[in-house]
């Protein structure tokens, strides 16, 4: 604030007290108490009015040469750098505002946040500092190509350009996020344009950090601007957000620079916020129908009004931005095989000319290789260890004789070199059945077959391994023993039988086959029957029950032996299972999970189950699903056999868009585990989400082979027919044979 040379009478009231330039301070005052001529909008105008320099003005070392904008906190000016002479923009609190400590902590927040970003596309600040007249002010790159605000209507014509521009700026956001930099405040004004036209984020005025707990949104009364927003941002507390909030608010930008408008219009703030709240946003090309569906997509993806539905990161917008430019298909939309064979045949003219005339030849080899027979079928490899048969006379002893089976086929899944089929798909083949017919549904080359008879103290183990493809007998042992032997008897039966299969075991599959899992029969007892309930968790109707005792058979069997790290696996497994499936969503069963998990750890830090039950825990309590990848991949290495890794990886794959990723892995869950009804039932929601209502159809034909009264597959699988050709005789006439079966 500076005061004129010469004193001016005011031509209103005649003061001479002037302040800024010109403005007389009587009538200033006048009107901020209140005079009946004026309003809160012409105060806030003579208040601004001070702010106005002198055209020979100066801030420290800047000389100010024009405004070039203001905020409702600050002015910006454009400058000369008094030594270097350097063109800056120059951002000094507005003097109204110098005795509000909200928003003189928000200015500094802005400088911080900013200063400590260095990104080609993020405005840099130079120089921050506090000027004569003791207000904060800071120095940053000029943007002399305005702002998309500006060059939003010469973009509406230029979805290429607007796509390029967004993908710069997801690109930046995602680097401040990544330095824990949440923005908060993104909007077409905050996104400026170089000489060059390439984006800067500038404004970061409200920004947060993520790793900081703050309460200054709950002190301000601006929290963004309505229409671009996430409606978790408007209603929620700073600590709850995400950067899925400015995944948002880059969404809603490019729905702006696409149609001219944000995706939410109304009378006011509130109206605005308030349907962002409650309604789905519009669709892109409800407003301009030329627009790329694919386009459309990418931003109904980023403008969910669940966070968790968005795209996970401002990185994966840029990547599905980026993919559309290169004619890619984009994560958020799935596309069919055809259509993706179609677009890159077009990116690609002259390698598809040349797969095209390859695959004439090969059509044509492959026939004559068919008619002569030149090709054999390929040779189904693995093994299924079958339920073994309890030859003692008690009930309690057909349980054993489960334990024993199990604990085989456990040990036997530790080998890299070989196929194991999963228990689920081995279960249903208790008793009798051929070998060669149970080799073709499991797709395996070699069945274990066992009886268990216990008696007085003593066990009488019989085992035989069959070649499934010729129904020979490939080996087979009588075992009698003590109960007490039980897992000596178990190692040595998987070290022969990988042995009969010529199979490669490195020394730490073998120390893991060698090594008990406890020295406690009763305690290995109580963890059998756990694990057994647990398995069963998806065909049950008693969940919450089963789980419940599936924890007190788990906590009683690693009291008998605290060294018990299978039990603790399956305890750690169970309390999330809890938590997940909403039988117990509290921070005490989480608590209890974080318990079970630090004991694993400390008892095999670099264990594959280890690695698998922190993947669990990661996903089923945390949703996090970077992280549980992590956990899995390391689990990959000395788990070759666990269904469950792959199953997980394509539920994580799914969530994050990857649907291809995801059949392959969930297929390769199958694989290992065929005649697993859960298994097959993912699989089929997958296909329903691609519309791919064939396989879809297919897969669900499988799960209803194994549960054929299964009410929702049923009712899915004439879905099928209503979704694919519009035909709803079958839902029809299957909801009529489910309701004469059971009315209720």
């Amino acid at each position: 604030m500076r005061l004129p040379k010469e004193a001016v009478p005011c031509s209103e009231c005649g003061s001479t007290s002037r302040v800024g330039r010109g403005l007389c301070l009587t009538c200033l005052l006048n009107q901020g108490l209140g005079a009946d001529t004026c309003n809160h909008e012409a105060l806030e105008d003579a208040l601004a009015g001070i702010d106005v320099p002198d055209a020979d003005w100066r801030l420290g070392n800047y000389q100010i040469l024009e405004e070039i904008g203001r905020g409702g906190m600050g002015v910006i000016y454009r400058a000369r750098q008094r030594h270097s002479r350097r063109i800056v923009a120059v951002k000094r609190i507005l003097s109204y505002h110098a005795d509000s400590q909200e928003t003189l902590v928000r200015f500094r927040r802005e400088a911080e946040a900013a200063a400590r970003l260095d990104h080609p596309n993020i405005l840099p600040i130079y120089e921050v500092g506090v000027n004569e007249d003791g207000l904060p002010s800071f120095s940053m790159k000029f943007a002399s190509g305005g702002s998309l605000l500006d060059a939003g209507p010469a973009l509406r014509n230029e979805p290429r350009r607007s796509v390029a521009l967004i993908a710069k700026v997801a690109r930046a956001v995602q680097y401040a996020h990544v330095q824990g930099v949440l923005h908060r405040d993104l909007k077409p004004g905050n996104i400026l344009l170089d000489g060059h036209g390439e984006p800067l984020v500038s404004d970061f005025g409200l920004a947060t950090w993520l790793d900081t707990p703050s309460d200054l949104t709950h002190t301000l009364t601006i929290f963004g601007t309505p229409g671009y927003i996430a409606p978790e941002q408007a209603n929620g507390s700073v600590a709850k957000l995400t950067p899925a909030a400015d995944v948002y608010s880059l969404g809603a930008i490019l729905f702006n620079l696409f149609t001219g408008r944000p995706p939410f219009l109304g009378e006011h703030a509130l109206a605005i916020i308030q349907q962002a709240a409650t309604k789905p946003a519009p669709k892109l090309r409800s407003l301009e129908p030329t627009l790329d569906r694919d386009l459309e997509t990418i931003c109904a993806k980023c403008l969910e009004r669940e966070p968790k539905t968005r795209y996970l990161s401002a990185g994966d917008l840029a990547e599905d931005l980026e993919r559309w430019l290169e004619g890619r298909h984009i994560i958020a939309r799935p596309v069919s095989p055809p259509a993706r064979v179609w677009r890159w045949s077009r990116r690609n003219p002259v390698v598809a000319g040349m797969a095209a005339l390859l695959l004439i030849l090969g059509t044509a080899v492959g026939a004559l290789i068919w008619k002569g027979q030149f090709a054999t079928p390929p040779v189904a490899s693995g093994i299924a260890v079958l339920p073994f048969e309890n030859l003692s006379a008690e009930d309690e002893s057909a349980f054993f004789a489960d334990s024993v089976q199990d604990g085989i086929l456990t040990k036997l899944a530790r080998v890299a070199d070989l196929k194991v089929i999963g228990r689920t798909s081995v279960l249903p083949y208790r008793g009798a059945h051929s070998a060669q017919q149970i080799a073709q549904a499991l797709n395996v080359s070699h069945v274990l077959e066992g009886s268990v008879r216990r008696n007085a103290g003593k066990i009488f183990l019989h085992v035989q391994l069959v070649d499934a493809r010729t129904g020979a007998h490939v080996w087979a042992e009588r075992y009698e023993c003590d109960v007490s032997e039980l897992f000596s008897v178990q190692s040595g039966i998987t070290q022969k039988v990988a042995a009969q299969l010529h199979a490669r075991v490195s020394a730490v599959e073998e120390a893991a086959i060698k090594e008990p899992p406890t020295t406690d029969l009763v305690a290995y007892d109580r963890y059998s029957r756990a694990k057994g309930l647990v398995n069963g968790i998806a065909f049950s109707t008693r969940g919450k029950e089963d789980l419940l005792q599936a924890v007190q058979l788990l906590n009683q069997a690693i009291a008998r032996d605290p060294l018990f790290f299978d039990a603790y696996c399956q305890l750690a497994g169970a309390h999330d299972r809890m938590y997940f499936l909403g039988f117990d969503h509290t921070e005490a069963r989480l608590k209890l999970s974080e318990t079970v998990m630090q004991s694993i750890r400390r008892l095999r830090p670099d264990s594959g189950q280890t690695h698998l039950a922190l993947a669990q825990h990661f996903y089923w309590a945390y949703q996090d699903y970077d992280r549980a990848r992590v956990e899995l991949d390391a689990a990959r290495t000395t788990l070759p056999n666990e269904s469950q890794i792959a199953l997980m990886a394509g539920y994580i794959d799914r969530r994050q868009g990857l649907w291809d990723k995801s059949l392959e892995e969930m297929n390769r869950a199958l694989a290992l585990d065929p005649r697993n009804f859960s298994i097959l039932q993912q699989i089929s929601l997958t296909y329903e989400a691609l519309r791919r209502y064939k396989e879809m159809a297919a897969t669900l034909d499988r799960a209803l082979a194994l549960a054929p009264k299964d009410i929702p597959s049923r009712v899915r699988r004439a879905w099928t027919d209503l979704e694919s050709r519009a035909n709803p005789k079958l839902l029809h006439t299957t909801i009529e044979t489910i309701l004469a079966e059971d009315p209720n």
